[in-house]
């Protein structure tokens, strides 16, 4: 038994981060749109890999040649792609042990994954967290691109998981598998807030 045991301790959320992140209206319908436009991105960019459809050839070449030409390091005063010599070493790794065979259809397919679980919204924060980690592998790739906006609504689409999924799947599926709620809670809009 510790000090706290016989305490239960309960720290409110502030009511503009209850508002964006826990209550269903107007922003639950923000972040339909934010997860939509989010997933569309993905889906379309891992569908391009998986068809072959896209302006560059993907596969387990390309992959390959992508990271041969970020672990280089230009003579000074250029710069490296990669800023990082511990995601440099990584890569060089992956290079090492012919991880391209594996690499290139796990990010096609999670790419696609991730869009359509955003589309749908099913795990939206679960999805949301994979396309950040994605995202983030391609800025430290020092690949900028559109990763920035995406990784930041991603970040905005994880805090705002209870609710960004309601104008989905999350509405049926979250409390169904058993979340940190049992039920859900509908409140009349002229109750104050306790």
């Amino acid at each position: 038994m510790g000090i706290f045991s016989s305490y239960k301790i309960i720290v409110k959320d502030p009511t503009i981060s209850r508002k964006l992140f826990s209550e269903v209206g107007i922003w639950s319908i923000v972040w339909l749109i934010a997860r939509v436009y989010l997933g569309w991105g993905w889906l379309s960019a891992g569908w391009e890999k998986i068809s072959g459809k896209g302006a560059n050839p993907w596969g387990p070449e390309s992959v390959l040649a992508f990271w041969q030409r970020v672990v280089e390091v230009p003579e000074p005063p250029a710069h490296p792609e990669i800023v990082y010599g511990w995601y440099r070493g990584f890569i060089q790794l992956l290079m090492e042990v012919n991880a391209q065979t594996w690499f290139a259809p796990t990010v096609a397919w999670g790419e696609f994954l991730v869009g359509m679980l955003l589309i749908l919204g099913a795990f939206v924060g679960i999805a949301a967290t994979a396309g950040a980690f994605m995202n983030l592998n391609f800025m430290l790739s020092g690949v900028a691109s559109v990763n920035p906006i995406m990784y930041s609504l991603a970040i905005i689409l994880i805090l705002s998981w209870k609710t960004a999924g309601w104008w989905g799947l999350d509405r049926w599926l979250l409390p169904k598998i058993g979340v940190p709620w049992s039920k859900v809670e509908v409140k009349d809009a002229n109750t104050p807030n306790n």
